[in-house]
């Protein structure tokens, strides 16, 4: 029993930074239509910045904030250098944009920092607390607040606010949302930005858990995708519930199967989504009248 429930709590952990991932990409979704393959980077830019600071001996509750505006500031660059030039392209030009902007941060990351593995100690310490015979990190419950913290968020945001509200629109029918007086060139760098935070803000929390390396983004995006189509593109409680889905469907099968097969477990979902429920499991069925 307690070795199922360590499974769980592991499952949770990681579970908690994929809903995160996957909020960036709903984000970014739900105000353009792209999947924003470049989104696993804002995780390594957030993890790798605050690492750099805290090892030169910035407090970690000054680097973390830091941290979070560095990836803020690179996901507005992508778009206005990367994806406003081409907004105008058809939608698979864009998705390419974004893989190809991956390739670049990550280049840029290894430029700018090193190869090395790094991590810091956690916000509330390393001493693990045991709870009904698992050991969990105080890290651990800073991850799964900060997830559920980031759904309660956008979920305020995108319903009860007018910017929310105009990204909403700008996706929905970007000419009739300019028509009314939406800005909707103001919307989509919003959107950017807010996901980029997500990312980023996501790799600070879990890098004290995890580690960062300036090569992870790849996995974590990969990750965070399956999370998002497991729980249907463009739901942000999807995107929570196919995180937290995700990490344990991992934990069960590094715990009970092997270890080998972990990160195989994510990319099995994805085929059986697609074959049984492409909507996901929170996303509307989309119908075309033709």
């Amino acid at each position: 029993m307690s070795e199922l429930l360590q499974f769980l709590v592991s499952g949770i952990t990681v579970g908690a930074i994929y809903a995160a991932i996957a909020l960036g990409f709903t984000l970014i979704y739900n105000a353009s239509g792209v999947v924003n393959f470049a989104q696993g980077e804002f995780v390594v830019i957030g993890g790798m910045t605050a690492a750099a600071l805290i090892g030169a001996g910035v407090p970690v509750w000054i680097a973390a904030p830091l941290a979070v505006i560095a990836g803020m500031l690179v996901g507005v660059l992508l778009y206005r250098l990367a994806i406003r030039p081409a907004r105008e392209a058809p939608l698979v030009s864009l998705i390419i944009i974004t893989i190809g902007a991956s390739i670049f941060l990550r280049g840029a990351m290894q430029a700018v920092f090193d190869k090395q593995i790094h991590r810091y100690d956690g916000f509330s310490g390393d001493a693990p607390l045991r709870v009904g015979g698992a050991t969990i990190l105080p890290q651990s419950l800073w991850i799964i607040g900060g997830s559920i913290a980031v759904f309660a968020f956008l979920a305020w945001f995108l319903n009860r606010t007018r910017a929310g509200r105009g990204i909403r629109a700008t996706a929905s029918n970007r000419m009739a949302a300019a028509l009314v007086g939406i800005n909707t060139g103001r919307a989509m760098n919003l959107s950017f930005a807010l996901s980029a935070a997500i990312g980023a803000l996501a790799g600070v929390l879990a890098t004290p858990v995890t580690f960062t390396s300036y090569d992870v983004g790849v996995l974590m995006a990969l990750k965070g995708f399956s999370a998002t189509m497991l729980g249907g593109v463009g739901s942000p409680l999807g995107a929570l519930a196919g995180g937290l889905l995700i990490g344990l469907i991992e934990a069960m099968t590094a715990g009970y199967i092997s270890s080998d097969y972990k990160d195989a477990s994510a990319f099995v979902v994805i085929l059986l989504v697609l074959f049984l429920r492409p909507q996901g499991l929170f996303g509307a069925r989309i119908t075309e009248r033709v």
